[in-house]
């Protein structure tokens, strides 16, 4: 029996609310990372490398010189505002970021900005909805082949533009469409989160990982595309047949599916059996998306060296400010042709580019680690400890373990553009050691980074998706691991093969 003396009159106390734990925002950890970076210039031995001509690191000539300790408060604060920039090394000396300058990250922060304009004007012209709500309304009584379909459009789009929270739009309509055709709300969200995410993992031509980390790597964006097509190729190829067997015995037996118990609250909330929502495709939407895809051919081609590779193709040697002016004009374009006023076409492009002015500021953040190693002197102690540690661990070795290593920095740095801008001036380089190409090094970032983010809990993709499709994180996570083993499993074949026959 319990001592309790209150009357009934009196209000319980309200429990004290448990707070659960949830990982710092990615800007915390990067400002974090950067004030870690100046107390370790003051442990970790300063030194360098000797350098080729064309200003890499020579494997085997690395001495310590005098130390250049940073100061913590002031530095670390006016580290990222001068990755932005770019500085020149502290001593003056030459380095390997290109014969003494650190560039900046400004081109790269731009681009990114002004990519999310273009994707705002496109956004407001209604073409990529209608696109894809035409696609389900003609394909409707083929239920079955809309999987298939639709997760290689949505990989198409994280293939080259690195869709993911665009495709937050979509959810309801794909789900309705699924619950109605003998499906659940697992299916529909399986064809929208895997088919974006395996297309992100297998990035191609995608601005925000692939163009990013080449760009820091010093490569450029089409080096190689080759092992980056067989991941997304193969690796969608995977992903729709994990969902297609899912799909199949949901339809042949309901009981079967993971969220069984929630069907009834899942055809209520989707109200299966109602049309509406769905854009009618014009004309000009039709015209809209052609230059859509345009705009990403033209930065493919201006960014691809023919010349070198032999092919009579006039080269444009095109990058950053080139395809940032490039995606400008395409938003113009696209504004002009869907009739937008110029204060519509103005207001979508600014509200698109701040969408995205996060992801520019986590580039400028994650820079100043960069600026901080450099200056302090330790980011070539760093390069030699690794050169050290690796050993003579072979091609196929290094290109395995950069994955490994990849992915715990994934988790620890979801934003794949600042773990490209964190990491791949220190990993670019360590794989001149082993004669690996740095677009291997690409390769492994991104495909660690995609694999990540198809089911880490810091993605919001992952957990708004799951959210609006009222499916709980755990039975998420039960349902889909083997099939992300089985992408790991090939993302380490094909960097393992690659590297081979480099």
């Amino acid at each position: 029996m319990t001592d309790d003396t209150r009357t009934l009159d009196e209000p319980t106390p309200a429990e004290p609310k448990r707070r659960k734990f949830s990982l710092p925002s990615a800007y915390t950890i990067l400002f974090a990372l950067i004030v870690i970076m100046a107390i370790a210039t003051w442990i970790v031995p300063a030194g360098t490398y000797r350098l080729d001509d064309d200003g890499a690191p020579l494997p085997g000539t690395y001495r310590e010189v005098d130390p250049n300790p940073q100061r913590i408060l002031i530095d670390s604060l006016t580290a990222p505002i001068n990755g932005l920039y770019g500085i020149e090394a502290s001593d003056g000396s030459i380095s390997y970021y290109n014969e003494g300058v650190l560039f900046g990250a400004i081109d790269v922060a731009l681009f990114i900005i002004v990519i999310g304009g273009f994707l705002g004007v496109t956004m407001r012209s209604g073409a990529i909805q209608a696109g894809i709500g035409r696609l389900v309304k003609r394909l409707e009584g083929r239920e079955r082949w809309m999987i298939p379909i639709l997760m290689s459009v949505f990989a198409l789009g994280g293939s080259t533009y690195g869709m993911a929270e665009e495709s937050l739009a979509f959810y309801a309509l794909v789900i309705t469409v699924m619950i109605a055709a003998g499906y659940d709300t697992l299916t529909g969200a399986a064809v929208l989160l895997l088919g974006c995410g395996i297309g992100t993992l297998g990035s191609t031509i995608n601005p925000f990982a692939t163009g990013i980390a080449s760009g820091f790597a010093g490569v450029s964006i089409s080096d190689g595309i080759v092992p980056r097509l067989v991941i997304l190729v193969v690796g969608l190829a995977i992903g729709i047949f994990w969902v297609l067997r899912y799909a199949d015995r949901v339809k042949r037996d309901p009981t079967t599916s993971v969220v069984h118990d929630l069907r009834g609250e899942a055809e209520a909330t989707f109200r299966v059996g109602e049309e509406g929502g769905v854009a009618t495709m014009t004309g000009t939407h039709k015209t809209i998306l052609a230059i859509f895809g345009l705009a990403f051919g033209v930065m493919m081609y201006g960014v691809i060296p023919w010349e070198d590779l032999g092919i009579g193709l006039p080269t444009l040697w095109w990058w950053f400010p080139e395809m940032t002016a490039s995606f400008i004009m395409f938003s113009v374009i696209i504004g002009l042709v869907a009739r937008l006023s110029e204060t519509d076409l103005t207001e979508s492009f600014v509200a698109g580019a701040r969408d995205l002015l996060g992801v520019a500021l986590i580039i400028g953040i994650a820079r100043g680690i960069t600026v901080i190693m450099n200056n302090g002197e330790i980011t070539d102690t760093v390069l030699h400890w690794a050169e050290v540690a690796l050993g003579d661990v072979g091609q196929a070795a290094f290109a395995i373990v950069m994955y490994l290593l990849f992915l715990p920095l994934s988790f620890l740095i979801p934003s794949s553009s600042g773990l490209a801008t964190v990491s791949m001036p220190i990993m670019a380089p360590l794989a001149n050691f082993v004669d690996v190409p740095a677009d291997l090094v690409v390769t492994a970032y991104q495909s660690a980074s995609g694999l990540m983010n198809l089911f880490i809990p810091t993605s919001a993709v992952v957990m708004g998706g799951l959210a609006i499709a009222r499916v709980p994180y755990g039975t998420y996570l039960r349902w889909v691991w083997p099939l992300l083993a089985m992408l790991a499993g090939l993302t380490v074949v094909v960097l393992g093969v690659s590297a081979l026959l480099a």
